[in-house]
Order: C-alpha cells, then sequence, then structure tokens
C-alpha cells in the first residue's frame, strides 16, 4: 500500500470524524443552515424559567415550533425583508438601546443571542404580517367564505357576532397551510443523538 493512498485514506476518515463533529454541536439544520445547540439551549430556558430537568419529548415538541419560527425567518430573508432600510434602522435602533444599558457586554455569547433573537422576531413578525395577518384583515369575503364553510363550529351564530374568533381561527389555518409549505419547500434535518444528549443532561 503505497504512502500516498495511505493519506488519502486518512484525509477521507479525519473529515468524515470533523464532519460529524461539527454536526453533533447542532441540534438541527434548515436547508443546511444551522441551529446550534447552545443557541436552542439558550431560548428553550429562557422560556422555560425554573424548570431543573427536561424530558426528550420536551426538547422534541419545542424543536419543532422552534424550527416553525427559523423557517419563518428563512422566507423572510427568500423575500427580502432583511435588506428594507426600515429594517435595518430598526435593528440598529434596539442595538444601541441594548449597549446604553450596559448590562451585557457586546462581547459575549448572550448578547449575541439576544440580538439574534430580536433580528428573527422582527423579520418573523413582518413576514407574518405580509403573509397572513394583513391577508386577514385586508380579505373581508375570504373571511366569509371560511364562516360559511365551517359555520358548524359557530354553534349557528352569525358572522357580525363572532367576527374576531373566526378571524383568529382563519389566521391558525393559513398559518397552518403555510408552515406545511415551508416545511415541503425547506429541506430540515434533525440532529436526534444531540437532542438526546441535551435531555440527558438536563437530567443530571
Amino acid at each position: 500500500m503505497n504512502a500516498s493512498f495511505v493519506k488519502k485514506a486518512y484525509l477521507v476518515v479525519f473529515f468524515i470524524a470533523l464532519g460529524n463533529l461539527a454536526f453533533a454541536q447542532y441540534v438541527a439544520t434548515i436547508n443546511g443552515s444551522p441551529i446550534s445547540s447552545k443557541e436552542f439551549l439558550w431560548v428553550y430556558k429562557k422560556n422555560h424559567i425554573g424548570e431543573n430537568s427536561v424530558s426528550y419529548k420536551e426538547l422534541e415538541d419545542y424543536l419543532n415550533l422552534y424550527i416553525n419560527f427559523k423557517l419563518k425567518v428563512a422566507e423572510a430573508k427568500a423575500l427580502g425583508l432583511d435588506n428594507q432600510d426600515s429594517y435595518k434602522e430598526e435593528i440598529a435602533g434596539y442595538e444601541s438601546a441594548l449597549k446604553a444599558q450596559q448590562k451585557i457586554a457586546s462581547d459575549t455569547p448572550e448578547y449575541n443571542y439576544i440580538m439574534n433573537e430580536y433580528r428573527e422576531g422582527v423579520l418573523m413578525f413582518n413576514v407574518c404580517e405580509q403573509k397572513i395577518w394583513g391577508k386577514v384583515q385586508e380579505d373581508d369575503e375570504q373571511l366569509k367564505t371560511y364562516f360559511s364553510n365551517h359555520s358548524k363550529n359557530y354553534e349557528g351564530k352569525q358572522f357580525d357576532e363572532i367576527r374576531g374568533q373566526v378571524v383568529g381561527d382563519y389566521q391558525q389555518q393559513l398559518e397552518a397551510d403555510w408552515i406545511a409549505s415551508l416545511r415541503t419547500k425547506y429541506k430540515i434535518k434533525i440532529n436526534q443523538s444531540e437532542l438526546k444528549k441535551m435531555a440527558k443532561g438536563s437530567a443530571n
């Protein structure tokens, strides 16, 4: 066996191992874009204060919700909403306010998580306004059609009596359909072994 072959074989094994190590640091990917384990755990703990341990099922359920959020952000970027001047100004204003508070150093992971959460939160809001909320408010005929098709759910009540409830239900339907289409459009890969490791680690 010549030295060149041995070297190539070693490099192949090395890069495969390196790739596996890198993937282990991610809890999921969307179209190859990673969701880091540290970011996901930070968001989870931020929204579940006081929980000392968490099961695999709880992490899995929350990750699916977080993936839905990330899909909306990805779609907002695909539509170019992150390039709008109004968006950039809003983010710059928030960052200036955050730095002025002097509570979190700008070179810490937490600062980066907070800024990223705000950036993506604004994008999610903007794309939802465009794809869901604006459609509901601007298209009364579609709203009435939805009411008519689901009238059995409203116990004989008139549209004008329960318009607010119908709006909420219609928004949920639009969002569910939209998320389903995004999950078809974007390739999602969940790192099950990393999720299990995170659940196990929280129990110790």
